[in-house]
């Protein structure tokens, strides 16, 4: 109990200054340890400073850059995108003329087709396959030749709209894109340090999504650009091609009408030469049935007047012929009465004249028949070509479309 009471042991009082002074030692040691470190801090801090600094406005210089990079794209994307809209509203309007010239062959081709349909009721010697006919026809072949043509261009039209428009469409949508990148950047390009609501964000440095490099972004534009080009002058092209097609067409139609008109013209004139020909020469004919009918009734009306002087001489000779004996003589006056009686015989069975006169009458009624026939002919076809389809070839109107 007494050695648990007892003073703990004293140390030398050397031992006391040596811990002292390491102390001291220790203390200055960290405290310069600690200035070095702190003024490595204040130097770290604005070296850290400096570059942040530099780096951010390096960002900022580089972040205007890109903005006025997708400015330019942008303003590019809206002229081809003006020139796109505009060529493509142009185009709509030949394709307006195309649908109009189209529609306007229809009417010529059913009055073509109305024509040689009419002319099949042509008869007799006059159903024939005249230069009307041919031209017709070639009429009908250069309509449907055209409209077939004009049916091309237009699928070639509505196939070059729909290019046009799917230019246009992404033309829209990279410029919907530039425009959303660029508010995002001129977003970005306000931040400041002090701006408020920035925040921390963890998930920024995770590259998400399909990251292109610059150059792919350069060139997806780049195609969009040439992609409208080319379907820009395409359309142009296409718009030379129908000017072309609308003023050939037009013409050759017109051409052929007026090759069609002139033979129907021509026709006509010889149908109408030809009919008064031949009522001429029906006049002939009825005249000189007329006067033949009178030379028949001469003839009968002279055979009829002989029969009074044969009766006459031949009832003489049979009263001569009862004369008595010697007195039934042979003389001159019997003789005569004999030879009259042969002669005036004679000339009444003579009638060959008279046949032939029947004859040639019978031949005139079937002439004069047949140019009655011939006649309705030629009233038929003058009625079908000069009435039925000159006027309504009339109406054709062939325009520039």
């Amino acid at each position: 109990m007494a050695r648990l009471l007892q003073d703990p042991p004293k140390l030398h009082p050397s031992e006391w200054y040596t811990a002292n002074n390491m102390q001291r030692a220790r203390t200055e040691s960290q405290k310069s340890r600690s200035e070095c470190m702190t003024a490595e801090s204040w130097r770290l801090v604005d070296e850290i400073e400096k570059t942040t600094q530099k780096t951010q406005s390096d960002i900022n210089k580089k972040l205007e850059q890109r903005r006025e990079e997708i400015k330019f794209w942008k303003q590019e994307l809206d002229n081809k995108l003006e020139q796109i809209v505009h060529e493509t509203e142009t185009l709509l309007t030949f394709k307006n003329r195309l649908e109009r010239a189209l529609e306007g062959c229809k009417e010529p081709l059913v009055i073509t087709q109305k024509c040689l349909l009419y002319r099949q009721r042509r008869v007799g010697i006059d159903l024939v396959h005249d230069e009307v006919e041919q031209e017709l026809v070639k009429e009908a072949e250069v309509l449907q030749g055209i409209i077939a043509l004009l049916g091309r261009t237009l699928d070639q039209t509505n196939e070059q709209i729909r290019r046009n428009r799917s230019a246009k469409y992404n033309l829209d949508m990279d410029l919907k894109d530039k425009f959303t990148a660029l508010t995002i950047d001129d977003y970005c390009a306000s931040l400041t340090n002090d701006t408020p609501y920035i925040i921390y964000a963890d998930n920024a440095m995770k590259l998400e999504g399909n990251f292109v490099s610059p150059e792919d972004w350069i060139d997806f534009s780049n195609i969009n650009v040439e992609k409208a080009d080319k379907q820009r002058n395409n359309s142009l092209a296409l718009k030379a091609l129908i000017d072309g097609i609308l003023s050939q067409t037009a013409n050759d139609m017109r051409k052929q009408c007026e090759m069609v008109n002139t033979a129907f013209r021509n026709r006509v004139k010889e149908v109408k030469d030809a009919k008064d020909k031949l009522e001429t020469l029906l006049v002939m004919v009825m005249d000189e049935t007329a006067s033949q009918e009178k030379n028949i009734a001469a003839l009968k009306k002279a055979i009829a007047d002989k029969e009074g002087p044969v009766k006459v001489a031949q009832t003489r000779l049979e009263a001569r012929n009862h004369r008595p004996n010697v007195e039934l003589c042979y003389d001159t006056v019997h003789s005569s009465l004999m030879s009259e009686v042969q002669e005036i015989t004679k000339n009444i069975q003579r009638q060959d004249a008279l046949a032939q006169a029947q004859i040639e009458l019978k031949g005139l009624s079937r002439r004069q028949l047949s140019l009655e026939e011939e006649i309705k002919v030629k009233e038929n076809t003058l009625y079908i070509d000069d009435v039925l389809c000159m006027q309504m070839r009339e109406s054709v109107c062939i325009n520039n479309y």
